[in-house]
């Protein structure tokens, strides 16, 4: 039988909220300032984050892509707004950033990184009709496993802090 941990200490998300502000500026976003209620979770879901949206061998503005189209396919205002203001501070422009949220992907993208949003995309939103030539047109560009893998992730962890910010109406801080 599991037993249930009790996690007692009174200020355990400070450290976490602390590295989250250092890393976006002096910017605690609102989303993670949720999280903190529950310091498990904020823990797990920044360490995700970090992994995902910070490392890799995807580049950062193909997962940001990726995560404002998945923000939008959800319908989750806050994240769309996260994810313009993280495409702004890379020096994106706002005419680069509104093509990508009309779904015209940057010229700059390689036909990998094209392929792998589109492939998140998809998967978000017809997840059933993924199959083996999907992933064989992916292998046929030189996507590896780990790639595909990272832009699933990126897309996993936006359906969730969409959800999130959605249901527990996060108010927009970008």
């Amino acid at each position: 039988m599991l037993q249930e941990i009790n996690q007692t200490a009174p200020n355990s998300s400070s450290n976490v909220l602390l590295e989250i502000e250092k890393t976006f500026g002096g910017h605690t976003p609102n989303v993670f300032k949720v999280y903190a209620e529950h310091p498990p979770l904020l823990a797990t879901n920044w360490e995700k984050y970090k992994a995902i949206m910070l490392q890799g061998k995807l580049r950062r503005k193909v997962k940001e892509t990726i995560a404002i189209l998945i923000s939008q396919d959800n319908g989750c205002k806050y994240c769309v707004a996260a994810h313009r203001a993280a495409l702004r501070s890379m020096k994106i422009s706002d005419s680069e950033i509104s093509a990508i949220s009309d779904g015209m992907l940057p010229g700059d993208f390689t036909d990998k990184e094209t392929a792998l949003v589109k492939f998140a995309c998809k998967a978000n939103s017809n997840w059933h009709d993924l199959g083996n030539v999907d992933l064989q047109a992916l292998s046929d560009l030189g996507v590896e496993k780990s790639e595909m893998l990272e832009a699933l992730g990126t897309m996993e962890l936006f359906i969730v802090f969409n959800r999130c910010a959605d249901i527990l109406e996060v108010e927009i801080d970008f």
